[in-house]
Parts: structure tokens; sequence; C-alpha cells
């Protein structure tokens, strides 16, 4: 495996922002910083790898053009889980047409499913796949 392994100091660097992206970075859950006696390591966890793997596939993909189409109508109390769906579709490169309808070209069916059994929110959600929009 590729290991990136950072010993030496730069003068230019501002170790303030240095350190407030690797503490968002760790909140989102994308970065471990285990310690090895005195150094600190930065370690990518398993959600960063699985997300930088959809990432390349996704750009990897062209369009069969057929258009994806994800309605929903989530209860305000579940605002958390309805903000979450939206940040997936904008990761997976939908576009809002109204609050909650998003339209996107790639073929994510199969993990927009999944995610939404995640999120346990199936019974307000429907996904449709669509030649013309």
């Amino acid at each position: 495996p590729r290991t990136f392994v950072w010993t030496g100091y730069r003068t230019n660097l501002n170790y303030s922002n240095l350190y407030k992206t690797v503490r968002q970075l760790r909140i989102k859950g994308y970065l471990e910083t285990p310690r090895e006696g005195r150094k600190i390591l930065l370690k990518l966890t398993n959600k960063a790898k699985e997300e930088l793997i959809l990432k390349k596939l996704l750009e990897g993909k062209s369009w069969d053009g057929k258009w994806r189409i994800v309605i929903f109508d989530i209860p305000e109390k579940q605002r958390k889980v309805r903000n979450s769906l939206r940040n997936k579709l904008r990761e997976w490169q939908f576009e809002q047409l109204q609050k909650s309808v998003w339209v996107g070209k790639k073929d994510v069916s199969a993990e927009i499913k999944k995610f939404i059994n995640y999120l346990n929110i199936p019974q307000w959600v429907q996904v449709f796949v669509a030649d013309k929009i």
C-alpha cells in the first residue's frame, strides 16, 4: 500500500490551517490520527477510501441517456436524515429541481437504495429511472 511519510518541516506551512483541516477530517470520519511514540500519524479511514473509490468510479462512467430521479417527503423531525440524503445526492452529482426532487445522470441506483436503507427512510423516498424529464 502507498504511504506518505512527512518527516521534515516547512517554514511556509500554516500549522493553524493544517490543524483545523486535520480536525475537520477527523470529525467527518475521514482521518484517523494514531500515535506511534512521539509521532502522530495521519491515516485515511475506510469511509474515506470508499468515497474516493466511488468518486473515481463515477468520474469514469459515461452517461447512459437515462435520468435518475429521487423524490422524497421526509418529516421535519427527521431533518438531519433529510440533510444527509441531500448531501449524498450532491456528492453523486445530482441537481435539485425542487426542494425534495433531485435528478442525476450517473447510474448510482444501487448506491442510492443502499443509502436509503442505511438511513432507514425507504417509506419516504422514491427512486425512478426515466428517459426524459
